[in-house]
């Protein structure tokens, strides 16, 4: 059972060209199947999520974040009534457009942008689902629901002026009413983002090696995980000491999710998926408490993970290597693939700097060094 406010397929706005509808799927669930059968989300299984991809086999990609993050979005909406296929396939897609090597990529490249719009991965994600996929007969990218459209742009909120270039240009002719909240679907797709990152990025430090136990206990938050593990299963062996502590930290903020988004969804009055969308807040949140828990969190992360010393090495390397193409290929396009240089060999130059950055956000980290290391 829908609740009243949730994003029924039944009502979806459509896709800018129009398709007979399928006997066996919901718009939603072709949405969601178009975009894992994407080369762009194939892609994402060599992107950084924060340790490159070939620095071990273990740790987070781009890819598997996708699946965690799509497996909580589901059980969240589920869970509030709302329509899950839809926050799936908006969960699946959040992070397409992202470059290669993680966030060190996508700054980097905003850098060798500035000049011509700078670069927005959750532009770019509109850009490849409606432009960049080139597989069907009657259009390019995925021809998605305007739902789902909707989702992608703006599940971290209203979208701030000046509309950065891949959303503007798709917004003028198909308008997602950026100016507005997305549906609560989408919004959960936000928050499981959010919640799925700062379960595994724990997990991933601590098996680097650069974060330690000792060092995350001292937060309330997470001693308290660790505390009751401890209490439950004394001498526990560390592997599964830590999977357990973790495992209950991510159900806190699961938990904490459900109850704050209950309320805020019951106080807002919205009878409507409309009355989502015109709100002057959002109704999917963590609590003030856990939210000030994880700003501590991601602190912490920021200071002793994302900028450690070993890290700090391969996101110099990455970022080298991201101006370096860039750079190289304004000069000369015709490094580039044929079906790439042909597009950028023109006199604009704004024009040829974007073909440039579709073809490096598009590339995985393995392919990027491998581009680098054939020209330089």
């Amino acid at each position: 059972m829908l609740a009243s406010y949730a994003q029924s397929a039944g009502d979806s706005r459509g896709r800018l060209v129009a398709e007979d509808g399928s006997a066996h799927r919901s718009p939603y669930q072709r949405d969601r199947d178009r975009i894992i059968h994407s080369s762009a989300f194939r892609r994402l299984k060599h992107k950084t999520q924060v340790f490159v991809e070939h620095e071990g086999d273990y740790y987070r990609t781009r890819l598997t974040h996708s699946i965690e993050v799509a497996q909580v979005a589901r059980t969240l909406s589920r869970a509030l009534g709302l329509e899950d296929e839809l926050t799936e396939a908006v969960a699946l897609a959040h992070d397409l457009g992202h470059p290669p090597f993680g966030h060190t990529g996508e700054d980097a490249l905003n850098e060798m942008m500035a000049p011509y719009g700078g670069f927005d991965h959750n532009a770019q994600a509109i850009k490849i689902v409606t432009q960049l996929e080139k597989h069907y007969a009657e259009f390019d990218g995925l021809n998605l629901t305007w739902e789902t459209l909707e989702g992608i742009a703006k599940h971290n909120g209203p979208v701030a002026l000046p509309i950065p270039h891949g959303l503007a240009e798709y917004v003028a002719q198909h308008d997602l009413e950026l100016g507005t909240h997305a549906s609560a679907e989408a919004q959960v797709a936000a928050i499981a983002d959010d919640v799925a990152y700062n379960n595994h990025d724990l997990a991933d430090g601590l098996r680097a090696g650069v974060i330690t136990i000792d060092q995350i206990c001292e937060m309330p938050l997470i001693g308290g995980c660790f505390a009751r593990v401890d209490e439950l299963y004394p001498g526990l062996e560390p592997s599964r000491r830590q999977h357990e502590a973790l495992r209950r930290l991510f159900g806190r903020m699961v938990e904490d999710v459900l109850a704050t988004s209950r309320g805020l969804l019951q106080r807002s009055g919205a009878e409507t998926v409309s009355d989502i969308r015109v709100l002057d807040h959002s109704v999917i949140r963590f609590s003030d408490e856990m939210f000030n828990e994880l700003k501590g969190l991601r602190q912490f992360l920021f200071e002793n993970m994302y900028r450690h010393w070993q890290v700090r090495r391969m996101r110099r390397r990455a970022a080298g290597v991201v101006r370096d193409l860039f750079a190289e290929f304004m000069d000369d396009p015709r490094l580039m693939p044929p079906e790439w240089s042909a597009e950028a060999l023109v006199e604009d130059e704004t024009q040829r700097a974007r073909v440039i950055c579709d073809y490096i956000a598009g590339m995985t980290d393995r392919f990027a060094l491998q581009e680098h290391a054939e020209i330089f």
